[in-house]
Order: structure tokens, then C-alpha cells, then sequence
């Protein structure tokens, strides 16, 4: 496979934000160090992980193994929920684990508590200042405490990573978040649809493609940010064979009302 151009999305603070990445959730030890190694070789770009994750050393380390310039790498971590009201040195010890001066995304990875949490924003906020993190979101946060954020601190999230696939597409959420400025990035994609359902396997025939790869481009024709996970080579080489083909507006407004049905 000679290595796609993948198609990224503008960042308020400067710098993009690669449509597709690897999420790397439960890829652990020399298996984790492996696949992020493989999908660097591929092309990928963008790497997703987070610190509840523990193995922010195994991404870093792939990445310094592979010969790929930090700069190129688009690399995502994540704060606890329960390390609120220790920011900062959360952030010093995933960056000491990553091997990085600096990570490209920093999410607050659910609401603490439930709640949105506007201090522990500022301290984000402090974070992409200082230089720490270039961009900074948040991950399964309610349009409602995206809200309070934004009026707390005048800044709205870069991102909010949410699940999202055909089912649970929702049209005004997607809206209402681009209107504040907030990309949508979609975390387990595939786990959640159906990869049997007739429209995906209509509209995959008639690609020569595979239903799964079908729902990732999907997300990019839509210009939502999607990071499946996967250890399997096989995958993670068929998780970005995406770009030879696109969806049609017929095709993106019928798997859209997949959530209808």
C-alpha cells in the first residue's frame, strides 16, 4: 500500500487535526508497541491515547523507534476524570511516559463527577500557553457543559470525542458543535454498527469495498475526525485503505438515517 495522504481539519490554535487515526485503547505492552509501529509504517498519522490507557510509554517509545519526526505525528492524550485538581502534574507525567516536550491534543476524557468542571478547563487552557499542548478538548462532554465551559472561560473546546457511528449519527449535535467551533471526533466506530446491515453492504459492493471501511469513510466524507482501534496488522492496514474511493450524497444522507431506523 503506498502511503495516503490523509485529509486533515484546521485546529483553532493553529495546526490540523488528521481525519483518521488510531485509537489505541486496550493495546498493551510489546502488542501495542507493535501496532503503533506497523501503522506509523503504513502512514498513519495520528495517534489517540490517553493516561487511563497506561501505555502512553509504548506510543512513545513506537514513535521514536520508527524514524517518523515527532512533528508529524499527531498524537492525543487524555486527563482522567479523577485526576481533577491535578492537572498539571498528570500532564508532566504523561509527557515524561511519552517520551514528548509536548502532545498535539489534551482532552479532559469524561466530565469529573458529572460535572463540567470550569477550573479544571482554565488549567487545560494553561497547559496549551504554556506550549504543553498545542490544542485542548474535552471527551464525552454534553453540549449543555460545553456551554458552561465556553461561558466560564470565553474558550470553547477544540474537540469533543464522542461515540459515534451510523447509529447513533446525530445531525443537530453535529450541527450545534460546529456552530461553537468544536470538532467532532467519533471513538468506536465499528463497534456499535451493525457491519451486516443491508445499506452498509449495498453501498460497499458497489465500492469493491468492505462494509467497515464503508462507515470510517463515512465519517470523513462528513468531516468527523474517526480513530478505530485495532492490533490486528490486517485491520489496521484495511482500517486506511480508504482513499480510493467516496461516498456519494445519496449514500452519506442514507447512512445517516441508519439512526432511524
Amino acid at each position: 500500500m503506498t502511503q495516503p495522504q490523509i485529509p486533515a481539519l484546521p485546529l483553532p490554535t493553529g495546526g490540523a487535526i488528521p481525519l483518521l487515526g488510531l485509537g489505541t485503547w486496550q493495546l498493551y505492552g510489546r502488542a501495542g508497541y507493535e501496532a503503533v509501529r506497523y501503522a506509523l509504517e503504513l502512514g498513519y498519522r495520528h495517534l489517540d491515547t490517553a493516561t487511563a490507557y497506561d501505555n502512553e510509554a509504548e506510543v512513545g517509545r513506537a514513535i521514536r523507534d520508527s524514524g517518523v519526526p515527532r512533528a508529524e505525528v499527531f498524537v492525543t492524550t487524555k486527563l482522567p476524570p479523577g485526576a481533577a485538581g491535578r492537572e498539571r502534574s498528570t500532564l508532566d507525567t504523561s509527557l515524561r511516559r511519552l517520551g514528548c516536550d509536548y502532545v498535539d491534543l489534551w482532552l479532559v476524557h469524561w466530565p469529573p463527577r458529572g460535572a463540567a468542571r470550569p477550573d479544571t478547563w482554565r488549567e487545560l487552557l494553561a497547559a496549551q500557553e504554556r506550549g504543553l499542548a498545542r490544542a485542548v478538548g474535552v471527551s464525552n462532554y454534553h453540549l449543555s457543559q460545553i456551554d458552561e465551559l465556553i461561558t466560564a472561560t470565553g474558550v470553547a473546546p477544540a474537540v469533543n470525542q464522542i461515540p459515534w457511528s451510523p447509529s447513533q449519527f446525530d445531525g443537530e449535535l453535529l450541527a450545534e458543535s460546529r456552530r461553537r467551533g468544536v470538532l467532532v471526533e467519533g471513538y468506536s466506530p465499528l463497534k456499535s454498527t451493525n457491519l451486516r446491515h443491508r445499506v452498509l453492504v449495498r453501498i460497499a459492493e458497489q465500492h469493491g469495498a468492505t462494509p467497515a471501511q464503508v462507515v470510517l469513510r463515512w465519517h470523513i466524507d462528513t468531516g468527523v475526525v474517526v480513530i478505530p482501534k485495532s492490533g490486528s496488522r490486517d485491520r489496521i492496514a484495511s482500517n486506511l485503505d480508504l482513499f480510493t474511493f467516496a461516498l456519494t450524497e445519496d449514500e452519506v444522507v442514507e447512512i445517516n438515517r441508519m439512526s432511524l431506523l
